[in-house]
């Protein structure tokens, strides 16, 4: 059996908030906690990473670039412990392991033109062996992704539209042909109609390049309609794991209820039914002292006192199964 593409084994990481002097103490807060997840390389899936804000995604996508460091647990890259790459195997995983940016601007040099963007990409990689190579494939992965060289070439990234700046990102992306992206809400910041139009793109690339994807959303709408198989993060641990279509009609956490019944309908002829009731014990405080017991324990309806005492783990429901769950009630 072929090697997991990724595979994050209980990934944990921790910042230090607060401090200083006198009264001021500081906390430990768990960002990320004994988080496991694995991407396969037998074929290309587009894997949703979901959550609300601070639960975590943002977080493991920077482990897994190696812009974090991993407070403990393994983060390994076709078998192999990311901790121990040599300079050799970091230029290999950076080829094969590319982000998309939520903010297609701050990923660009303001002073470089379009085509010195993408030709850094080629020389960095050596993936053409002519200047008259390198032009040629910046402008067949520009139309590829829709974009009109004669409208792009030349100028700067500020000159172009946020859809325009994604999609650059698409093209350079296809002249890489990576294994993995790690997409962390790529299209919050463009237009609702050029949302369906980068999503394909991600569809293309799965089906036409071999290219899997962890896609980062707190939207599920969004990772319904991009993603095979789905992880629900709640407040920096997986509480729910499984193909998309069963996630989404048939949850099991109580969580991931919570999140599907948060849903509006779109129709405004229709009340929204669904209501999220926090109580103010439910608000995350962050530090290790409030680990101990389920991270939903003080908002579940089905708590018990086994639930404010102990974790439960992110297990399968049953053997053969593809969908797993932490919960005790299950």
């Amino acid at each position: 059996m072929s090697q997991p593409l990724l595979e994050l084994k209980d990934v944990t990481r921790t910042f230090e908030a607060g401090g200083g002097l006198g009264i001021f103490k500081s906390n430990i807060i768990r960002a990320v906690d004994s988080v496991s997840f694995t991407i396969t390389s037998e074929k290309p899936l587009i894997t949703a990473l979901v959550g609300e804000s601070g639960s975590g995604k943002t977080t493991i996508a920077r482990l897994i670039l190696g812009l974090l460091e991993p407070t403990s647990g393994l983060i390994l890259y076709k078998g192999k412990d990311l901790r121990w790459f040599k300079k050799k195997d970091w230029m290999t995983y950076l080829r094969e392991v590319q982000p998309i940016f939520q903010d297609p601007y701050s990923a660009y040099n303001p002073l470089y033109r379009v085509e010195r963007i993408l030709r850094i990409v080629i020389k960095k990689f050596k993936l053409a062996s002519s200047k008259s190579d390198t032009h040629e494939m910046m402008i067949r992965a520009m139309k590829d992704i829709g974009l009109r060289p004669e409208d792009i070439l030349g100028r700067y990234p500020h000159q172009l539209s946020g859809g325009e700046r994604q999609r650059l990102m698409l093209a350079r992306i296809l002249i890489i042909s990576p294994k993995l992206l790690i997409a962390d809400e790529p299209v919050s910041m463009i237009d609702a109609s050029l949302r369906a139009i980068f999503l394909d793109q991600l569809k293309v690339f799965k089906e036409k390049k071999g290219t899997s994807c962890l896609y980062i959303t707190h939207d599920l709408n969004m990772a319904s309609y991009i993603s095979d198989n789905i992880i629900v993060l709640c407040k920096g641990r997986g509480v729910e794991e499984g193909p998309t279509e069963s996630v989404t009609e048939d949850p099991l956490h109580p969580y991931t209820k919570m999140l599907m019944d948060s849903i509006s309908i779109p129709d405004p002829r229709e009340r929204w039914k669904g209501r999220i009731e926090l109580s103010s014990s439910s608000l995350f405080s962050g530090s290790e002292e409030a680990q101990g017991g389920c991270v939903f324990s003080a908002t579940c309806p089905n708590a018990t006192e086994k639930c404010t005492k102990e974790s439960p783990n992110l297990t399968l429901i049953h053997e053969g199964s593809k969908r797993k769950v932490a919960c005790f009630q299950r």
